[in-house]
């Protein structure tokens, strides 16, 4: 009886818990997209079309595996991931992620730094669209899905909010030509993600803001994300200037203005998770 009682303890404890959770998460992604690789490479598809089939199959097997995992572990419904006020939460999140991209690029282009040099046919969105995505599922998951989430029931809202917002901006570090800079503007963008899932209480709502702040930022625009390579776009663009207003090699999101405009929203968000009583107190004042 004892054997059983620490062992259930030992699961029940959240560092255990984020461990399985991470190394199972993990799992499914590297076995997924090895899957997902060498079944489309069977068909005839154009290589733009395999890789979007790619992420969507990858970013379902995500959501699949998290939603399993949590119901069998944690012996409950898997609200986080629900479809009920899925339409809300996405429209909500991809209004924000959009907007703070647009102005983010628009102060760029009142510098004097963003030159539009042509318009390209909309299947050139394909390539990031398919890479937003995932990497918008993958990264939430992660990060506010399990480490946030998981922290926060023990350490309540804002320790877990701090920590996962640091370890995002620092994961940012190890992308090329990362700076402090950039690590502090993907820091904050970290504590706006989780603003918005204590404020939703929703994982959609977090993911959709992620992805339509990277996809407006390349897929749209033709800028640079963290660091990677440029991909495709709808506008071709040539972003030259100061790099504390263009972020540099980094992308917009390395800007002093990114991190304003994410530091405001947050401040905003976290404002309405106040007044709605969904900040979550430590376990020692509870």
């Amino acid at each position: 009886m004892e054997t059983l009682t620490l062992k259930q303890k030992t699961f029940n404890s959240p560092i255990v818990k984020i461990i399985l959770a991470l190394l199972v998460f993990m799992a499914v992604v590297i076995i997924g997209q090895q899957i997902a690789s060498k079944l489309l490479a069977l068909t005839p598809l154009d290589k733009d079309y395999r890789n979007l089939l790619k992420g969507l199959f990858v970013s379902a097997s995500c959501v699949l595996s998290y939603i399993i995992f949590f119901k069998k572990y944690d012996k409950r419904t898997v609200t986080e991931l629900a479809a009920k006020g899925l339409a809300k939460n996405l429209f909500i999140g991809l209004a924000i992620g959009f907007t703070l991209q647009c102005l983010t690029i628009l102060v760029i282009y009142l510098n004097g730094s963003y030159t539009v040099l042509k318009i390209n046919p909309i299947s050139f969105i394909l390539i990031p669209l398919a890479i937003m995505f995932t990497v918008a599922i993958i990264e939430e998951i992660l990060i506010r899905g399990i480490i946030f989430r998981i922290m926060e029931e023990k350490l309540g809202s804002y320790i877990s909010l701090t920590i996962s917002s640091i370890l995002f901006g620092v994961l940012h570090l190890a992308n090329p030509h990362g700076t402090l800079i950039s690590a502090l503007c993907i820091t904050t963008a970290g504590f706006l993600f989780g603003t918005v899932f204590m404020y939703s209480r929703n994982l959609w709502m977090p993911i959709a803001l992620h992805f339509a702040w990277n996809f407006t930022q390349s897929g749209i625009f033709g800028a640079i994300t963290s660091g990677n390579e440029k991909t495709n776009s709808l506008i071709e663009a040539q972003i030259q200037g100061p790099e504390f207003i263009t972020g540099g090699a980094f992308g917009p999101e390395g800007s002093i203005q990114a991190i304003v405009f994410c530091a405001l929203a947050t401040i905003i968000l976290f404002g309405l998770c106040s007044k709605n009583n969904k900040i979550i107190k430590p376990y020692w004042k509870k």
